[in-house]
Formats: structure tokens, C-alpha cells, sequence
């Protein structure tokens, strides 16, 4: 019934059916005595499900052309047979089907008995028969034009068109454009193509265009009967595709100055002005108006361009998976979060003196005769001012005892003994209790570690992968440098920028990379290969840093140690980032060693696991804590951003650390304890900005302690001139050996960082 009610226009709508209404005037100029092929256009587009009556209007009026009323009247009784049949479809809500073939060809019988035809001479048939013979043309069109117009209104640019619809589309543009040339002239079609050429140009930017040349040559190709205007046209569109890296106005004057080589050939500049102006301004005004509309209508074109382009299933299910692990993670996220509020550890008031005090009544002095005397003489104040000095000592003697509790008290020697045993019960019930405190308290860190790590996945994989432009750019640019790409896909913003495409497997991933970063204006470089074919392989690009970093070890274990107690660690956290540390566990030999390997350990594995810093160094501090016997560790750490050079450096007990940056040496200093001494971590944390060629040094308390103080080993550090990390840090190893005389009195570790410019 849709079909039957009235047109809501929009600018949309009311192109559409200007164009059907153009389309079909020109239709009826196609043939020399105005044979009305726009029959096909119409018979298509009411079984398309455009409005019935407006096509019948539209019919009609294309048949006005021929000035006749013969023909007027044929259109007429064709309108009014295919009118009421589809009416009667829609108003008992059925599809018409495959029997609308015969419905067309019954709607010729009008044409053949009533449409007024003279005949052509070059036919040796009646007009009768030569009319028999077009209808079934007309027929024929009939059933192309419904197949193509179709494709044109559902099908384009929402999938892929078969090469079948293609073709129908091309005769129908070839009819109408022919029907155009006889109209208005061959040269208001040029001007139409030339716009149309120029806007394709500008649009697909690649040969894509060349095809859609030639089939807008094609009506010109007929008209001259050559096939000249085949040719030229393919160079009207190779010539401005030259010239579209440069914007729009110069593929328009490529193509002005190309029109204007063409008409040379023509004999044009022999013709009088007046042809030589208009003839030039049928190129002049389409290029003009192609270059003159607005960016943002190419862009949104080459957008649904792209998606028609692409495969959109694996994208949305890609992403529909995507949404779906990303709310997941927000959910267990949630639920770590709900775990660290339970195992949270809050200060409550300290009721301990106030039991003390009360379990001491009740026990020595329940059965006291002087109970009450006391309790009036203020003994409860003197006794809590005795809890309080055994509190802070631990236990009592006769000594603590205030004046005004020994006066009044004739059991002095009973209430020490009975505090003290209160004191050690107490004592050892605060240690079990801080214990579980900390214990708690070390559930709730990881929880919140937890839950921020799964909170950051969760964004990162609610990130949908869209539809890119820069795509079908990266493609011309490879298909430039000789590399075909059989699908790219970008994705992901900022740091987390990606390309992955499919290419040859033998391509070098240095000039893949090169090509890619022109292409997109983004420093890009080969993060992973994987293997499709024996052939064929994924290459997947990220963005590159700014710096990379070389690295430098020297060390030497104490004279008699068959193991030393420092260790090293260089870890790669993500494409952006490293962590270098050196950890010195207190003492040496395997004791010590085993101290510093599980600080690293630990570390290590937070960092990979991308757990807040903060929440890191108290964990490794509690776990040490409880593992440990008076075994601690000492730790240097650096953890070094990529793209900025900045170093986030925390130092834990150990000994002086510098960067040296050219002619200047800058030194980095901690006080803290070292790690596992005390229950809560307080590191000495700084942010060091560092520039290219500038070296990070950690060195262990066994090598700073050979050069007596920090004063000399400055001195020594300012008159180096390092050229790699390596060199560096074993040039210090040897010197700080000569100063102990060959003898390594400690463990001694080197460890060097310089930062260089990526390449």
C-alpha cells in the first residue's frame, strides 16, 4: 500500500525522481523517430517499488518529445495497463513475481498498434513488422532496465555488484546518454561526463576510475560512430590521476589542459570564437565545480565508498566480540574492586589500654578489701599512666610506678607481676593481629592491582575497530612501491595506533614499514610476522618509539663467593616502554642472592602484568616482609618511556645512581631502608628527563664503596667519555677492582643505559 500514498519528499527523494523524470525524456530521443524506450525506465521502476502514479506522470510527460498524439496516447494506455494491474497487487498485499515479464510484454501491443512509425528504409519489412521487431527490443530493454535499476537503487554502495548488474547499469547509461547528445547536443553530454569523470577522479583516486571513463564515453562513441572518444576519455582520466597527491585544483587543470591537447587534434582553434568559447567552457565549468565542492562531500562519499568496499561481517563480529569481552572485564574488574573494599584495613580506635586496665581490676583487684578506697583515690589514672609506660617499654618495674598508685596500693609487687603477664599476652595478641592486618591489607593491594589492569583491558577492548580512509590511501602507496596488498586493516588511536595487511612474504619489513609511515604521515615499524601461506604472510605495524636504548653489564662476585648477591634485570614492558633494575640483597653468597632474584622476580612479573607502580613496590615490600628473616634488599629501578625519554626512576636503600648527558653528570640519590626492612616501602621516587645519547648508571654498594665517597666517584664519572653502555659499565668495574687492589671485597655490578634515536 506504500506505493499508493503520497511521495514524502526530502532532497533525496526528490533527486531521485527528477533523474527517473530526465532519465526518461532523454530515453525517447534515443531512436531516430522517438520509439519510446523509456517504457523500459518506467516498466523498472514500478516494479522497484517506486510511486505508481508519479512514474506514470513522469511516462506520460516523456512522450510528449514526440509531439504527437498517437504516441501520447500509446503511453497512455501502456501507463493506465500497468497502473491498474500493480494497484491490484498492492491493494490485495501481493508481490508481483516473474509473471511481470509477461505483463511487460502484453504492454507492447499498444506500441505496436497504435504508436505511429513510418519505417526505416533500410529495412525490407512492413512498419507493422518493423514495429513487431522493436517492441520485442523494447521487451528485451524492458527486462535489463528492471535487473539494473535494482542494482542501482538497493545494491550499489551497499555490496558488491555482479558483472551482470554492472553491464545492465552501463546500457542504461549508454541509452540515456545517447537520448542526452540528441536532446540538447554532444556537447552539453561532454560537459556532464567531464563532471562526472573528473568527480570519480577525485573521489576514488585510483585506476578504478579509468573503467567509469570509458563507459562515459560510450553514448559519444555511438553518436560518432568512432572510437575515438573511447581513447580519449581513458586519457582524460590517466592524466588528472597524475596530479591527485596535490589537492583538487591541479587533477582539474590537468584535465583542462589535457581537453585542450585533445582539441587539437579535433581542429577546434580553426573553428569561428563563439564555437572555440563554448566548446572550451564544456571542460572549463565541470572542472571548476568538480574542484569547487567541498571536501567534506568527497570524504563522506569515499566513507560509504569504503564500507561498500569492505568486508563488513568480520569487522562487526570482530567488534560485537570485542564489546562483549570488554563489559566482562568491567564485571570481574567490579568484583576485585568489591574484594579490595572487604579486605580493606581501617584505623579503628585503640581500645587496648582501657582492656588492659580492666582485665587488671579484675583480676588483683576483685577480691581487694581497699577496692573501694582506691577506686575513690583516682587509681584507675595512676594505673593507666603505668599501661602506658609498659605499652611503650613492653614490660614494667618498680621504678614505672606512679607515686600516688604505690601509696594507695598495698599489692604493688602482685600488680607488676600480673601487668607483665598482660603485656606479653597483649604483646603477642598485636602481633598476630597486625599480621592479619597486613595480610588483609596485602589482599586488598593486589585486589586494586587487579582491578586496574581489568579495567584497562576492558577500555582498551571496547575500542571498536571502524572504518578507516587512510586505507585505500596506505593501498595506492603500496601498490606505488610495487607491493600488492591483499587486505589492510587499521585500527586503534594514539599509541595503540595498528596496520595490518597481507602482503608477500618475501617483502623486506624495513621497506614495508618506510612506505607505510609516508603513506599515513605516523612512524610505523614491523611488530609481528605471521605466516598465511607458504607465500603469503601478515605483517602487523605498530607505532614506532622515538628512542631506542642500548644496554651495558660488567660484574664481578666477591673474592671466595661462588655466587654473588646482585642481580640484574632488562625488560621489555610493552612496544613503549623498558624497566632496567638492579637489586643488591644484603650480604653475599646464595642467601643474599636468592633475596635479590625474588625482588626481581616479583617485580618482573607486576611489571608485565602492567600493575600500577605504587601498588607494586608495597607488594614486593609485604611479600619480602613475610618471607624473609632479617634478609633485605636493596633495588635500583628505571622505568623508561620510549616516546618521551623520560625515566621513572625509584630507589630503594641503594647506593648514589647518575645520568650522564654530555658534558653534565646528574646525580640520583635515595635515603629510604632497603626493601623488606621495615613493613611499608617509602622509596625515593624521581622522573628524570632524558635526551639522546644520554646514559642511565646503577651501580651496586660493592662498586660505589671502592671509591671511598661520592665525591671521588663523581670526580671519576665527570672525566669519562663513554661511547656505548657496554664499554662503560666495564671501564667502571676495572676501576673500582684497582682500587681494592684486584680483590673484589663485595659483590660488584655494573649496570649502563644509553638511550638512542630510533631508527
Amino acid at each position: 500500500m506504500k506505493r499508493l500514498r503520497k511521495i514524502r519528499l526530502s532532497p533525496k527523494t526528490a533527486v531521485k525522481y527528477f533523474a527517473l523524470a530526465a532519465a526518461m525524456c532523454f530515453l525517447n530521443f534515443t531512436m531516430p523517430q522517438s520509439e519510446p524506450l523509456a517504457f523500459a525506465l518506467y516498466f523498472a521502476a514500478i516494479s522497484s517499488g517506486l510511486n505508481l502514479y508519479a512514474c506514470a506522470v513522469f511516462y506520460l510527460l516523456s512522450s510528449l518529445v514526440s509531439f504527437s498524439a498517437a504516441a501520447s496516447l500509446t503511453a497512455a494506455v501502456q501507463a493506465a495497463f500497468c497502473t491498474f494491474l500493480y494497484a491490484v497487487y498492492a491493494l490485495k498485499k501481493r508481490r508481483i513475481g516473474a509473471e511481470r515479464a509477461v505483463y511487460a510484454a502484453f504492454a507492447q501491443l499498444p506500441f505496436v498498434f497504435l504508436f505511429p512509425h513510418a519505417g526505416y528504409s533500410f529495412f525490407t519489412l512492413s512498419p507493422l513488422l518493423q514495429k513487431a521487431v522493436l517492441a520485442g527490443g523494447i521487451f528485451l530493454l524492458t527486462l535489463f532496465f528492471d535487473d539494473g535499476l535494482r542494482a542501482l537503487l538497493f545494491r550499489a554502495f551497499r555490496c558488491r555488484l555482479s558483472a551482470h548488474a554492472l553491464a545492465e547499469i552501463c546500457l542504461m547509461g549508454t541509452l540515456t546518454g545517447i537520448g542526452l547528445c540528441a536532446a540538447l547536443g554532444p556537447l552539453v553530454y561532454l560537459a556532464l561526463a567531464l563532471f562526472l569523470l573528473l568527480f570519480s577522479v577525485l573521489l576514488l583516486k585510483n585506476s578504478a576510475s579509468i573503467p567509469f571513463a570509458l563507459a562515459l564515453s560510450l553514448p559519444l562513441a555511438v553518436v560518432e560512430k568512432s572510437a575515438v572518444p573511447c581513447a580519449v576519455f581513458a586519457a582524460y582520466a590517466c592524466f588528472p590521476l597524475l596530479f591527485t597527491p596535490y589537492g583538487k585544483g591541479a587533477p582539474a587543470f590537468a584535465l583542462f589542459l589535457c581537453y585542450l591537447a585533445a582539441q587539437y587534434f579535433e581542429s577546434l582553434y580553426t573553428a569561428d570564437a563563439v564555437t572555440i568559447v563554448l566548446t572550451l567552457l564544456a571542460c572549463a565549468i565541470p572542472a571548476l565545480c568538480a574542484a569547487l565542492l567541498p571536501e567534506s562531500l568527497y570524504a563522506k562519499a569515499r566513507k560509504t565508498l569504503l564500507f561498500y568496499r569492505e568486508r563488513t561481517l568480520p569487522r562487526i563480529a570482530i567488534n560485537r566480540n570485542r564489546r562483549a569481552v570488554g563489559e566482562q572485564l568491567y564485571e570481574v574488574s567490579a568484583l576485585f574492586r568489591e574484594i579490595e573494599s572487604a579486605f580493606s584495613v581501617s584505623e579503628g580506635e585503640d581500645h587496648s589500654a582501657v582492656q588492659l586496665r580492666e582485665s587488671l581490676i579484675n583480676k588483683l583487684c576483685a577480691k581487694c578489701p581497699d577496692k573501694t578506697r582506691c577506686a575513690k583515690g583516682g587509681a584507675s589514672d595512676a594505673m593507666d599512666k603505668l599501661i602506658a609506660v609498659g605499652r611503650a617499654k613492653g614490660k614494667v618495674n618498680l621504678i614505672d610506678l606512679p607515686a600516688d598508685l604505690t601509696s594507695m596500693c598495698g599489692n604493688c609487687a602482685g600488680l607488676l607481676f600480673v601487668l607483665n603477664k598482660e603485656l606479653d599476652d597483649y604483646r603477642r595478641y598485636s602481633t598476630e593481629l597486625e599480621t592479619a592486618k597486613a595480610g588483609r591489607k596485602l589482599l586488598a593491594e593486589q585486589a586494586h592491582g587487579i582491578s586496574e589492569i581489568l579495567r584497562d583491558l576492558a577500555l582498551e577492548q571496547s575500542e571498536e575497530y571502524s572504518f578507516s580512509q587512510e586505507e585505500a590511501r596506505l593501498s595506492r602507496a603500496l601498490s606505488a612501491a610495487g607491493i600488492l596488498s591483499t587486505e589492510i586493516f587499521l585500527y586503534g588511536e594514539g599509541d595503540s595506533f595498528t596496520v595490518s595487511l597481507t602482503v608477500a612474504e618475501n617483502i623486506g619489513g624495513k621497506k614495508l614499514s618506510d612506505v607505510a609511515s609516508a603513506a599515513l604521515g605516523i612512524p610505523l615499524s614491523v611488530s609481528e610476522k605471521i605466516p598465511l601461506t607458504s607465500d603469503r604472510a601478515c605483517f602487523v605495524l605498530r607505532r614506532r618509539a622515538n628512542f631506542d636504548a642500548a644496554f651495558g653489564i660488567a660484574a664481578c662476585t666477591k673474592e671466595g663467593e661462588s655466587a654473588s648477591g646482585d642481580t640484574h634485570s632488562i625488560l621489555k614492558i610493552d612496544e613503549r616502554r623498558f624497566l632496567v633494575a638492579l637489586s643488591d640483597g644484603m650480604g653475599s653468597g646464595s642467601d643474599a642472592r636468592t633475596v635479590s632474584d625474588s625482588t626481581l622476580t616479583l617485580i618482573e612479573s607486576f611489571y608485565k602484568a602492567k600493575m600500577p607502580s605504587d601498588t607494586v613496590l608495597s607488594t614486593v615490600n609485604r611479600l619480602i616482609a613475610f618471607s624473609s628473616d632479617e634478609m633485605f634488599s636493596c633495588l635500583d629501578l628505571a622505568a623508561v618511556n620510549l616516546d618521551t625519554g623520560v625515566a621513572d626512576v625509584v630507589k630503594i636503600g641503594s647506593p648514589v645512581g647518575f645520568v650522564l648527558s654530555g658534558e653534565e653528570l646528574r646525580v640520583l640519590e635515595g635515603e629510604s631502608l632497603p626493601m623488606g626492612a621495615l613493613e611499608a616501602v617509602h622509596p625515593a621516587t624521581m622522573r628524570v628527563p632524558m635526551k639522546e645519547d644520554d646514559f642511565l648508571l646503577f651501580m651496586s654498594d660493592g662498586v660505589t664503596t671502592a671509591f671511598g665517597s661520592s665525591a671521588d666517584l663523581y670526580s671519576y664519572l665527570s672525566e669519562l667519555k663513554p661511547l656505548n653502555p657496554q664499554s662503560l659499565a666495564e671501564e667502571i668495574l676495572t676501576a673500582a677492582l684497582k682500587r681494592y687492589g684486584g680483590k673484589a671485597q663485595d659483590d660488584m655490578t655494573v649496570l649502563a643505559v644509553r638511550l638512542l634515536k630510533a631508527a
